[in-house]
Order: C-alpha cells, then structure tokens, then sequence
C-alpha cells in the first residue's frame, strides 16, 4: 500500500463516518497543506476496488468498510442513512449472495455491490 493511500485509509478510519473526496483533498497533508485531487481520487478508486472503502453514491461520500479484512472485497455492503441528522450505519444484509448468484445465472460478474436505506434514525424519529 503507497503512503497516498494509507494516508486516505487513515483519514477515513479517523473520522469513523462518511466523508466527502474533497474533504479528504483538505485534510490529507499533515502540515494543513491539501492535497491534489488526483492523489485522493486515485487512492479512493484502488481502495474501494479492493473493498477496503465503500462510496455511498446518494451523498457522494466515503467511508472505511467495517467488515472484517478478510470478508471486505465479497460482501455486499448496505447503509442506512438518516436523512434528519446525516448518521451513517453500514449494517449486515442478508440475500448478497443470492443477488450474486441471480447475476451470474444471467452472464455477469458482479464485482461491488452498495444498497443504500435512507429513512430516519432512532434519535431522530424520537426526536420528532
């Protein structure tokens, strides 16, 4: 793993929830000095295709898988997110295989797979 990328993994663990690529961008250098685009947006794709990372597409944002390290690159990863307060859950989901094996009948080779919930969280639905 190249130091751009560590440094990505590390913020992203750190901030133990989704965070935007430029966010990171600002972040990443420890004197305060951002980074180029290019570095975190490469170090972004290589982690996420390994399963280290997931993007969660609806509030373009990142986030450090919490599967085991042995498990990250054939889950199906699946977040729920609240749409009051922004909390990000990813959680186990059952039926991952069974849509692997369902796109594999028809010829395909899934290689990622993200379902995304959004709805209200506990707090926020008490809160309401």
């Amino acid at each position: 793993m190249t130091a751009p990328r560590r440094r990505v993994l590390e913020l992203l663990l750190a901030a133990g929830e989704p965070v935007k690529a430029y966010d990171l961008i600002a972040r990443y250098g420890l004197d305060g000095q951002a980074a180029k685009p290019p570095t975190v947006y490469r170090a972004l794709e290589f982690l996420e295709r390994r399963g280290v990372v997931h993007r969660i597409a609806s509030i373009s944002a990142y986030v450090a898988c919490t599967a085991a390290a042995g498990d990250a690159p054939a889950h199906a990863a699946a977040f729920l997110i609240c749409d009051c307060c922004g909390a990000t859950e990813e959680v186990a989901v059952a039926g991952g295989d069974a849509f692997a094996e369902a796109a594999s009948a028809a010829g395909y080779a899934i290689e990622r797979t993200t379902i995304e919930g959004h709805g209200r969280c506990p707090a926020c639905r008490i809160a309401a």
